[in-house]
């Protein structure tokens, strides 16, 4: 287990040990989590172990919309205008074969792209793969808003804790995206439903 105060060089240390298959507490663009790459199965299996024992799937940062569609996503045009213009969380139900490690049976998959100004969005692009990350609290426990709490929950089963100091932000809005046209909310958080509902409703307005 190691500590590291956020940083450039901070973030290309957990870019390198999250390529080699390790855990990282990072601090997301709403609040710490607990990052692996997605596509590394063993990492994720082991987070899960540590963070899910019950199995619910863990939501995707992905830097950019093409994951949508590299993910085998049924994504609307509508949705896919409101998850490039807003950071909040995606429910996409899939059109073909995800891994079960990732989907734990469901039919569904939740994606997030992070605002380019954040620090974790950086993070991604140094990895250059998508990151599952759940929030850094074991099941049923609240979040930690700092890094000394994210030691208690998780000491050594970490590899690496980026500080970035108290985070008291709100956990991101999550909506489910009902193919072809549709969108339902599932959890408030950071971004009003009523101004995505808006958005998505004058979309279609616009295309009259």
């Amino acid at each position: 287990m190691k500590v590291l105060k956020l940083s450039k060089k901070a973030i290309e240390k957990a870019a390198k040990v999250l390529k080699e298959g390790g855990i990282v507490c990072f601090p997301t663009d709403t609040i710490y989590g607990l990052l692996a790459v997605a596509t590394n199965k063993k990492a994720v299996e082991r987070l899960f172990t540590i963070r899910r024992p019950s199995g619910r799937p863990f939501l995707m940062l992905v830097p950019h919309m093409g994951w949508v569609d590299m993910l085998g996503l049924l994504a609307g045009k509508a949705h896919r205008y409101l998850m490039d213009k807003y950071n909040a969380t995606f429910i996409f139900y899939k059109k073909n074969s995800i891994p079960l490690y990732l989907t734990r049976g469901r039919r569904s998959l939740a994606l997030r792209i992070p605002p380019q100004e954040s620090h974790v969005y950086k993070l991604l692009n140094y990895v250059g793969e998508p990151l599952v990350a759940p929030s850094a609290n074991p099941e049923g426990l609240r979040p930690a808003v700092n890094i000394r709490k994210a030691i208690e929950y998780f000491g050594d089963k970490v590899d690496l804790y980026i500080d970035a100091g108290t985070i008291r932000s709100v956990p991101s809005t999550i909506v489910r995206a009902i193919y072809p046209k549709g969108l339902r909310l599932v959890r408030k958080g950071n971004i009003p439903f009523e101004d995505l509902l808006k958005e998505y409703k004058n979309y279609f307005l616009l295309l009259d």
